[in-house]
């Protein structure tokens, strides 16, 4: 773990150069500072000299090109939060410690840690003895500070950015990352007085990859204003829910630029129809380009995303396990859990290969109902002699006929055969234990519903969207799009599970990603329980 909780680096190179040094200047810091990480541009800048003052660069091209690679090299670090300071203020959470490439500053080490913490203090109110590093060697940085432009030869000298009173910007924001930034950035070195940004939530999120792991509406606002207040201080930020692609964008009469990626280009222009249509003028569509991933799997977008951060997120540990003394240690016992549809089965049996004991508790749904089982009697008593066949076994798609829609009638159902199949669970995690498995799987669609939580350390849960389980409940049985729904719409939601699981996984796309998901969580415990052995 770094040593700091957050810093600020100052970078004193010319714009034309960052790109080519931001990959080593950032991986150096990175292994400084664990938190966020702020980042003071300021070419040209002498910090040997007596008492440097600070100054923000000029709003150009060169600065949004200089962004643009800042913010991709942190993509490289990952869980690096940069923010880079386009002006003055306050910082939320301030730095530790203040750095700068040894490259860009010869001379004694004394002087130039002495002018780090002259402008840390005269642009950012940091306290005066907060300890300064050099990072890296003289030679260091990416190439040689006297060979590096003076200004970027594709641009004009006197290239400046238009500016606007008012802009407005749009988007989730989920788990704020370098094209988030880089977007909000740009927004921000074009604005005079205003940012709107428009938060994506309620029907607009219903269609996005892995929607259930996106974070609540308040802490992506919350996040969100605290990186923009923290870049551009002197700005006013109105941060606003969006249930519908428009917003206050189509109705509000002082905005007067909308900032768009290629991919919101026509949603900028559908903007624009609608303004006109309200009797206002339209805004002026200033265009970024969309940031690469150069990491990106098979199954991600090519840019960054945060479709992918979610995806990265299968397999993890998304909360701590419970710490529940009254649960044995071993086995340690998975509880896998998804709705009908979801692939839970398939990841079941891969659990299964990789070396778990596995326990399905729809087998022993069954168990319960056979003639001279633990439940039968009661069943039969409850719901009467028309569920039964000739044989005298228990009809269960009579009985499911006869609770299917009907609360009441399906509590009573699971009062009576919910307790019996726990009890068998037990005997199962035991027979496990005396195998000597170190790790035992609950394979159970109602484990929550029947909150056999308390009997796993760990809830697992798969997903997959509304109209994929659709489609596979239909093939798989045989039944109509409607019925289908509402048999997905009588269980408990993706959202709700996820609230309620420690990992999480999807088997939206082809096999061979599914097993890698598994074999990532698989392993992931392994270091867990491996960990929880050393203690």
């Amino acid at each position: 773990m770094p040593p700091f909780g957050s810093g600020l680096l100052v970078l004193t190179a010319p714009l034309a150069a960052l790109p080519r040094r931001a990959a080593a200047a950032l991986a150096a810091a990175a292994g400084v500072v664990a938190g966020p990480l702020y980042v003071h541009l300021q070419p040209g800048l002498r910090l040997a000299a007596p008492a440097p003052r600070p100054a923000a660069p000029p709003a150009c091209p060169a600065l949004l090109r200089a962004l643009a690679a800042l913010y991709a090299a942190a993509a490289a670090q990952r869980g690096l939060d940069l923010r880079v300071l386009l002006g003055p203020g306050r910082l939320a959470r301030p730095p530790r410690v203040l750095l700068a490439a040894a490259a860009e500053a010869p001379g004694p080490p004394g002087p130039v840690e002495l002018g780090l913490r002259h402008l840390a203090a005269a642009a950012y109110g940091c306290p005066p003895r907060l300890p300064a590093l050099l990072l890296g060697g003289p030679g260091d940085g990416g190439g040689d500070a006297e060979e590096d432009p003076e200004e970027d030869p594709e641009e004009d000298a006197g290239a400046a950015l238009p500016d606007f009173s008012d802009v407005a910007v749009g988007g989730t924001f989920d788990r704020l990352h370098g094209a988030h930034r880089f977007l909000l950035s740009a927004c921000c070195l074009l604005a005079r007085q205003r940012l709107l940004a428009g938060v994506a939530d309620g029907d607009l999120l219903r269609h996005k990859v892995l929607m259930e792991l996106i974070e609540p509406y308040e802490l992506r606002a919350a996040k969100l204003r605290e990186f923009l207040e923290d870049v551009k201080p002197s700005l006013r930020y109105d941060i606003v829910p969006l249930a519908d692609p428009y917003g206050p964008s189509v109705t509000d009469p002082d905005l007067q630029c909308l900032v768009v990626s290629e991919e919101t280009r026509r949603g900028g222009e559908a903007v624009n129809k609608k303004r006109v249509e309200n009797g206002l003028p339209e805004l002026a569509l200033y265009e970024i380009l969309l940031m690469k991933d150069p990491d990106h799997s098979q199954n991600e977008e090519e840019k960054i995303s945060s479709s992918s951060l979610r995806q990265r997120l299968l397999g993890t540990l998304l909360r701590p396990p419970r710490q529940d003394p009254a649960l044995p240690s071993r086995p340690y016992v998975i509880g896998l859990t998804g709705g009908t549809g979801s692939g839970k089965t398939s990841i079941a049996k891969l659990l299964e290969h990789l070396g778990a004991f596995l326990i399905d508790a729809d087998k022993l749904g069954h168990a319960v109902y056979v003639p001279g089982g633990p439940a039968y009697e009661q069943v039969v008593a409850a719901f009467g002699a028309e569920i039964l066949n000739e044989d005298g076994t228990i009809n269960r798609k009579v009985l499911g006929a006869k609770v299917f829609g009907n609360q009441e009638r399906m509590k009573s159902l699971t009062d009576i055969v919910w307790p019996d199949m726990a009890r068998m669970v037990k005997e199962q995690i035991r027979e496990a234990d005396a195998q000597g498995k170190a790790v035992c799987v609950l394979d159970a669609a109602v484990l929550l519903e029947a909150g056999w939580q308390d009997m796993v350390h760990e809830v697992w849960t798969a997903v997959i969207p509304e109209e994929e389980a659709v489609k596979r409940i239909m093939v798989r049985d045989g039944l109509s799009e409607e019925a289908a729904r509402r048999r997905l719409q009588s269980q408990m939601t993706n959202s709700q599970r996820v609230e309620q699981s420690q990992v999480v996984l999807c088997t939206l796309w082809e096999v061979d990603i599914t097993r890698k998901q598994v074999e990532k969580a698989w392993d992931l415990l392994q270091q867990r329980l491996s960990q929880e052995r050393s203690l």
